[in-house]
């Protein structure tokens, strides 16, 4: 019987020789599979590189928007053709995103901002063409992107493309959604007006982050001639429900000396309900927030470094900060 011994111990050792081979197979196996789904190393970096100044990179492309400026709105074809780009580079893919954009005169790079050192990935025009009044987004590039500031109306609703910039190089894991033309451009019919238009490349981009999940806060301004009892006007736009972390973002705001509608529980001007980005929040279950602002509450001033205070809490709220 005991004999037996030495046989079991060699069956074991065969055993166990068989099976770390075969988990050394899955494992490449495994392997394989994840190198063919998902974009290696070398492509998730756009091949462009530049070293900027952020803030005066996105600045200076908003002062040459003017009222009566061209515009144009992208094709059928060349918006669904921008929405293929912007989700690849969102899921990882900087080269497929190159290669779907080129050919409609965008093109991706990869920013360092010479201030923070802090990266982002730029969708932008190429050339002078149509392209360049479409905007632009721009990307943390150093973590995963939990939040969105979108800025349909630069220059229009003065000192919003500041107050984007402002969160975008102040919290980490954001996107800006810039529009490229003043809201009167184009002949001043409404076709440059995106927050009220399915036919834009800003629209299109941010419907690409609502079906990642990604909430975003938008932001407008609003004319002294429009309310003297607010310094903001809060909403949710088609949602007319709000989430804790709006709440107590109008909380926020209050604190800093802000008076504050909140469209959830009170009839206010300017809630964004007609307001197609918000409506497209909504068939995607995405959080939409939409955030109107006085104009010395925009800009400089202890009025606008309080709201913009208030918005840098909300969005290190969903950050998870």
């Amino acid at each position: 019987m005991k004999h037996t011994t030495p046989s079991v111990l060699t069956i074991t050792r065969q055993s166990r020789f068989v099976s770390v081979l075969g988990l050394i197979g899955v494992i490449l196996a495994l392997t394989g599979c994840q190198t063919a789904r998902e974009p290696s190393a070398r492509d998730s970096v756009p091949t462009a590189r530049e070293l900027v100044d952020l803030r005066s990179r996105v600045l200076s492309y908003t002062r040459g928007l003017r009222r009566d400026g061209p515009y144009s709105p992208p094709g059928e074809d060349e918006r669904r053709r921008l929405a293929r780009g912007v989700g690849s580079l969102l899921d990882g893919d900087a080269h497929e995103a190159e290669r779907l954009l080129g050919p409609i005169g965008l093109g991706v790079t990869r920013l360092t901002d010479t201030e923070s050192g802090r990266r982002y990935d730029e969708i932008a025009a190429t050339g002078t063409g149509a392209s360049d009044r479409w905007g632009r987004l721009y990307l943390s590039a150093d973590s995963r992107i939990r939040w969105s500031a979108q800025v349909p109306h630069p220059v229009s609703d003065r000192d919003t493309e500041a107050l984007g910039v402002r969160l975008l190089e102040g919290t980490p894991g954001g996107a800006l959604v810039l529009a490229g033309a003043h809201r009167l451009a184009g002949g001043g019919a409404g076709a440059a007006d995106v927050a009220h238009r399915e036919d834009s490349a800003f629209h299109g981009i941010v419907v690409e982050l609502q079906k990642r999940g990604v909430p975003g806060i938008q932001l407008h301004g609003f004319a002294r001639s429009t309310t003297d009892r607010y310094d903001a006007v809060l909403s949710t736009g088609a949602a007319q429900s709000a989430p804790g972390e709006v709440s107590a973002l109008a909380d926020r705001m209050e604190t800093e000396g802000l008076r504050v509608c909140r469209g959830w529980s009170a009839r206010c001007p300017l809630e964004g309900t007609t307001n197609v980005q918000s409506r497209a929040a909504k068939r995607q279950h995405a959080t939409f927030v939409h955030l109107e602002l006085a104009p010395r509450a925009r800009g400089e001033g202890r009025d606008a470094d309080g709201a913009a205070t208030a918005v840098a809490g909300l969005l290190s709220t969903w950050t998870g900060g």
